[in-house]
């Protein structure tokens, strides 16, 4: 049997058993010597040295240290990074490109939940559901036959514009697919062509502001889309509308949000915020067409074996010879969501 390469985890250790189950820790250990009771979260002391020496396939997830050329010069035989999460922007540096590391995310993965958080949104504040629930009491009573003031638009024909046709707005594209939902895109990276063979028209950011009864941010968080969506952003966006974030806080300036949402014109749902987590006095905490939750919508429990599942495939690919099939490019790190 021919020796198997050493990998070495680098993530939080409590992740480990919901990214790798034990039957795809079985199937990643037939592939690579690893040691599933090593998972580190810094790249010092002897133990570690000595693995890394020899460490040709990282496998990294949530919580690894940044890899910068201490860490890579400790692992002169690296060759690949296979990511079990999304982004590796916050702990992969240029010195990884230079020394042509291969770098592998589970970014596609993670964008399914994503996508069908932000489905489950729209399709609930199509029904109005977070205003007719009210804060909880103990009398709360709902009227049987659903036709009081705050019955909700309904979905059929409901206009969503998604900002960013990054994998998790690509992905929602198609879970809105189904439901009658007349969806639109705008993204300055996507030219009519690309936006026709998604199945989406292309329209510029203000008119799909204009035009949608819901707006869903997937953009890249970066200089070029800090608070994107201001004050003149949502005073164009109609009475009645939705804006939902799983994207990043920064995208939205939360000072113009408070001032808008105070008009009771709009509803904002956001699973991300600026600053993570708000402070306890924040306005979004009490204003009733707010929601907010605790970045929930990446992967959780059961969830977190796709993206184990990604990474052992990509080491199946890797060790046959054969193209990565979610390989990062650092050309397009820098704009990608």
């Amino acid at each position: 049997m021919p020796e198997r390469p050493q990998a070495l985890f680098a993530l939080t250790a409590r992740n480990l058993p919901h990214l790798f189950p034990p039957d795809l820790l079985a199937r990643l250990r037939a592939r690579v010597d690893i040691d599933p009771g090593l998972a580190v979260g810094g790249f010092t002391g002897p133990r570690v040295r000595e693995v890394l020496s020899r460490t040709e396939i990282l496998v990294t997830g949530w919580g690894c240290p940044r890899l910068d050329a201490d860490a890579l010069d400790a692992a002169p035989r690296l060759r690949a990074v296979l990511h079990a999460a999304g982004s590796v922007k916050g702990f992969v540096t240029p010195e990884v490109w230079r020394r042509g590391i291969v770098v592998s995310s589970a970014a596609e993965a993670n964008a399914l939940p994503v996508a069908e958080y932000a489905l489950a949104m729209i399709l609930l504040t199509g029904k109005n559901t977070f205003a007719r629930l009210g804060p909880p009491h103990p009398g709360r009573a709902f009227p049987s036959d659903g036709t009081g003031p705050l019955a909700g638009p309904g979905n059929h024909g409901r206009r969503v514009g998604i900002v960013g046709a990054s994998r998790v707005g690509r992905r929602l594209i198609g879970l809105l697919r189904p439901h009658g939902l007349r969806v639109v895109l705008s993204d300055p990276y996507v030219d009519p062509a690309g936006a026709a063979r998604l199945g989406v028209p292309l329209l510029p950011l203000d008119e799909l502001l204009r035009t949608c009864d819901v707006v869903t941010l997937h953009a890249p968080d970066i200089p070029e889309t800090r608070h994107l969506i201001g004050a003149r952003e949502l005073a164009l966006m109609p009475d009645g509308s939705v804006l939902l974030n799983t994207a990043r806080g920064a995208l939205v300036d939360h000072d113009a949000l408070v001032a808008r949402l105070r008009t009771g014109r709009l509803t904002a749902v956001l699973d991300v915020t600026d600053p993570e987590p708000l402070p306890p006095g924040s306005p979004l905490h009490v204003l009733p067409n707010a929601v907010v939750t605790p970045h929930l919508a990446g992967s959780e429990g059961n969830e977190l074996a796709r993206l184990g599942l990604t990474v052992v495939e990509e080491a199946e690919r890797l060790l046959a010879g054969a193209p990565l099939a979610h390989a990062v490019d650092p050309a397009l790190l820098e704009r990608s969501a």
